[in-house]
């Protein structure tokens, strides 16, 4: 009887360190995966789809960036639902630039190769506004 306790202990054991292993596998693969993250210039946070984040400036984060001739911008919609980044302001577009409808989690890039102001729009919200100058 002391023998099959024994062996059934064994085997347990065993069970139980192949499955901790087979997690710290997992884990590490997850951990690989996350250097794939795309890193924005720009943020578009939860929840600024509600009224409201245009008081305390925080529907674009930054809601201004200022940057060389040449170099790049890139937005990332980080709420859970839809944005664009769309040139001009609500009322009046000027079509130099329309990201479309970004999904949760996509992003927009873009480069900009002439100086100047650049303000920009949501399309589906139009308190979310920001402003690109390039120098």
């Amino acid at each position: 009887m002391l023998k099959q306790i024994t062996v059934i202990g064994v085997i347990g054991v065993v069970i139980l360190v192949i499955i901790a292993l087979s997690f710290s596998n997992s884990i590490e693969e997850n951990v690989e995966e996350t250097d794939f993250i795309i890193k924005g210039d720009v943020i578009m946070p939860t929840k600024v789809s509600r009224p409201g984040c245009d008081e305390n400036d925080r529907c674009y984060i930054p809601s201004l960036i200022v940057i060389e001739k040449g170099k790049q911008v890139t937005w990332i919609n980080e709420d859970s639902a839809f944005h664009t980044i769309t040139s001009g302001f609500y009322d009046a577009p000027t079509d130099l630039f329309d990201s479309g409808h970004l999904d949760p989690f996509e992003s927009y890039t873009l480069t900009f190769d002439e100086k100047g102001t650049y303000d920009y729009f949501c399309t589906l919200h139009p308190w979310m506004k920001g402003q690109v100058i390039v120098e």
